[in-house]
């Protein structure tokens, strides 16, 4: 019963962090979907570890170069995840407006601060829920992932 309390939970927190991701986008004040492609980082942030595990053989205790790849690609996703709306806040996005001549162009930010604030929190929420389904059910006991 208490696997599925944590899938419960760890549901709770996936909802949660999305919820973050959203109000982002879809405020008014906001209303910019560009923070919507991390969503591919979310989706391929654990595909490089369950690759290691599926390769790896995990009886020996010494450190391997399959698994030592696989946590530097999900570090490399991950970081980018939480640079990628801090650089869509800090770049300019050129807009030509009809009225204006064509070297005279309006600048604007792709997402606002507060935006970039919501999609990180979203992003910590939904990243330590990675981490928590991988700690809870990473283990090769009667309830584990790997089953799925």
């Amino acid at each position: 019963m208490a696997g599925i309390k944590a899938l419960i939970s760890l549901s709770f927190g996936g909802a949660i962090g999305l919820m973050f991701l959203m109000l982002g986008c879809a405020l008014p004040v906001y209303s910019s979907y560009w923070p919507l492609f991390l969503l591919f980082f979310y989706i391929l942030s654990p595909i490089p570890f369950c690759v290691s595990r599926r390769v790896v053989d995990d009886s020996d205790s010494a450190s391997n170069a399959c698994k030592e790849l696989a946590i530097f690609l999900t570090t490399g996703i991950v970081v980018s995840a939480f640079g990628l709306p801090v650089i869509f806040a800090r770049a300019s996005v050129v807009k030509f407006s009809p009225h204006m001549p064509r070297t005279t162009a309006l600048t604007d930010s792709s997402i606002a601060w507060g935006a970039c604030a919501l999609v990180l929190t979203g992003n910590i929420v939904i990243f330590a829920t990675i981490l928590g389904f991988f700690l809870v059910f990473g283990s090769n006991d009667d309830f584990s992932w790997q089953q799925w």
